[in-house]
């Protein structure tokens, strides 16, 4: 089993077996991450306009959305543009350009960002060899006693680029929200729920398939929200 925190080095695991996951605690530890900077980060989520490409008809997911090179070590962000998955990765809403409200400048501003971005690179081109187009996205996922909250509404999933980063920031009154690994056949390779900010998963995305379960009020009279933040990498070529 992956866990970093306590079993193996995260390339080790990436290595061999294709994931690896650590907990908020040793990711701000590493990442030297202060509170002040996190709180402003997480608060940014608060502010995410409205996903209007659900092809179910769901009103559940928010989101914003922004690209980047890296260039020679450097990441440089590069004027908005849509997103874009084949349907052979996401046979929900793939193969339409889905236009998104940009990340906030701030957000990306914030040394929360920059910081997360380097220790992604840094695990998935440990040599820094490679040019990447990086794609940023930040999902709350709502859930309602009249909608369901659906994170992966696709099921489980390839994203189609080469690398993944998934970081939970907020999990608010809700249950459930269990994250599922499986092997490109299907066969599952584990399961475990995103508690805390900051837990965090690697996956190589041309390995292993990912998906994570539908959320659920505790107190249905209450707001109730997940939210994620999913960085992806894609080699240029």
């Amino acid at each position: 089993m992956s866990d970093t925190d306590s079993l193996c080095p995260i390339d080790e695991a990436l290595t061999q077996d294709g994931y690896a996951r650590l907990s908020g605690a040793t990711l701000f530890d590493r990442l030297d991450i202060a509170e002040p900077d996190w709180s402003a980060f997480a608060a940014s989520w608060n502010d995410l306009g409205p996903d209007l490409f659900m092809a179910d008809g769901g009103r559940y997911r928010r989101r914003r959305h922004a690209a980047f090179a890296l260039e020679r070590g450097r990441f440089t962000r590069r004027p908005h543009q849509p997103h874009y998955q084949s349907r052979d990765y996401n046979p929900l809403n793939g193969d339409v350009q889905r236009w998104f409200d940009p990340v906030e400048a701030a957000t990306v501003a914030n040394p929360v960002c920059d910081a997360i971005f380097a220790f992604a690179a840094d695990h998935f081109d440990p040599a820094r060899q490679g040019d990447w187009h990086i794609e940023m996205h930040q999902f709350r996922i709502e859930t309602k006693p009249s909608e369901s909250g659906r994170p992966t509404p696709e099921g489980m999933h390839r994203d189609g680029v080469d690398h993944v980063l998934v970081m939970l920031v907020d999990r608010r009154n809700v249950r459930e929200g269990v994250t599922r690994i499986g092997a490109l056949d299907g066969t599952p390779l584990g399961e475990f729920t995103l508690t805390e900010a900051g837990d965090t998963m690697l996956i190589d995305d041309h390995r292993i398939l990912h998906g994570v379960t539908e959320i659920h009020a505790l107190d249905s009279a209450k707001p109730a929200w997940r939210d994620a933040l999913v960085v992806t990498f894609v080699a240029e070529r």
